[in-house]
């Protein structure tokens, strides 16, 4: 894991001084910037808060590189904001409950299905609509998790820390009625597990970056820092 670390330290190093003007998806809000890390008595107070065991690939990102900041989308939430259900509008009022077992284990999703016209039962329809509402954005659905990523929209990645899918990162997009499914956003076939997902992340946004550039893949080191080095006010035109 301490290899892995290593490459992920350095490779956001290079994607900070790639991306100097911030380009990329999200980058303007996280501008490539890691909260310091946390004290492990910190996550220790954490676990036991929320009695849950934190994977430990993410125990390690958080205590050896950063305690949030830089990340797929908007960005990985600093751990105190893991627990809000929404990241767009965070209240203590609507909490995730990472302490009881995550339920999925395969994508799931409903649709609504209503039983009378829309247009000849308004009142009906709209009851029938309300109720389905009320079981397809039951916060119960989410148990289980700690949200790490805000991918806008209301949608986010959340990281499984009880059940069976214990340390895969999943996506609740029932904002777009898309249902909750693992995470794939990123290109990768298979269910993923925190370190992997940060780094796939890295290595994307580092072919992005060098395409936008025109670097080649492996480019030599001197060639990194002269197209990463800003040019003076006074060549800009």
């Amino acid at each position: 894991m301490n290899e892995q670390v290593n490459r992920i330290k350095g490779k956001l190093k290079q994607l900070k001084q790639l991306d100097n003007i911030n380009s990329l998806f999200g980058a303007q809000k996280h501008r490539y910037k890691i909260n310091p890390p946390i004290s492990s008595n910190t996550i220790q107070q954490f676990e036991a808060t929320h009695q849950v065991k934190l994977p430990d690939d993410y125990i390690t990102f958080l205590t050896e590189i950063g305690n949030g900041g830089a990340g797929p989308y908007y960005g990985l939430e600093p751990l105190q904001n893991s627990i809000y259900a929404d990241l767009d509008y965070p209240t203590q009022d609507f909490l995730l409950n990472p302490g009881k077992p995550f339920v999925h284990t395969e994508p799931w999703n409903l649709t609504f299905e209503p039983s009378v016209d829309e247009d000849e039962y308004e009142e009906e329809y709209e009851n029938e609509q309300a109720a389905f509402e009320e079981k397809y954005f039951n916060i119960e659905h989410m148990n289980g998790v700690v949200a790490i990523c805000n991918f806008g929209c209301a949608i986010s990645l959340n990281l499984v820390v009880n059940g069976a899918e214990y340390g895969n990162i999943w996506t609740d997009d029932r904002a777009s009625d898309q249902g909750i499914y693992p995470s794939y956003e990123l290109g990768n076939k298979e269910k993923i597990t925190f370190l992997n997902w940060y780094e796939l992340w890295l290595d994307n946004s580092l072919k992005e970056i060098r395409t936008k550039l025109s670097l080649p893949e492996k480019a030599g080191e001197t060639a990194l820092k002269q197209i990463a080095k800003p040019k003076p006010w006074w060549k800009i035109w």
